[in-house]
């Protein structure tokens, strides 16, 4: 057989077994509690956000780029409250619902009702299931099926995409 005949066949092959491994992410994605990627609510220019957020809030939440592990100080945070998008304030997640999984990234088990969209992540070409504010589009992390009872479910979030506001004080008003 000519090199460039295996060749075509070992791509064949590659892609078939790709796509193979994809199909059980894909469905994973599509029973995500999150709900399936849809259109922000809240839309604003790339200006007018690097105009309200630091850099490396605005990075993470609009360029999904990643923060260092080990880099928020929200990773030791204990006090009951809730966790609030830095982009448009919108309400994410529950204390309660947090863990330390040791990754040094915030992570929780659950995310509030109705506040949290995904869609499928080949950035580092095996799909992963990325979540954003439902509210802004603002990149928060990655769920992963490695957390704890009872959804097994790890959010595993960017502090600088996060604002933790203690219980008992009021929540700031949705950016518009």
């Amino acid at each position: 057989m000519k090199r460039r005949q295996l060749f075509k066949h070992f791509s064949a092959l590659l892609g078939g077994a790709a796509l193979l491994r994809l199909a059980p992410a894909a469905a994973a994605a599509a029973a995500s509690p999150a709900a399936s990627a849809t259109a922000p609510i809240l839309v604003k220019t790339p200006a007018q956000w690097k105009q309200l957020l630091a850099p490396a809030a605005y990075n993470v939440l609009f360029e999904e780029g990643t923060e260092r592990p080990g880099s928020s100080t929200l990773n030791g945070e204990k006090r009951n409250g809730i966790y609030v998008c830095a982009a448009c304030n919108n309400l994410l997640f529950d204390s309660a619902t947090k863990f330390d999984s040791g990754t040094g990234w915030p992570s929780f088990y659950d995310g509030l009702p109705n506040a949290l969209a995904t869609k499928i992540d080949y950035k580092i070409l095996l799909p992963r299931t990325e979540y954003h504010c439902m509210r802004c589009g603002g990149h928060q992390g990655h769920i992963f099926k490695d957390g704890p009872k009872p959804t097994g479910l790890r959010y595993c979030n960017n502090g600088v995409a996060l604002q933790f506001i203690p219980a008992g004080q009021p929540m700031p008003e949705l950016r518009s």
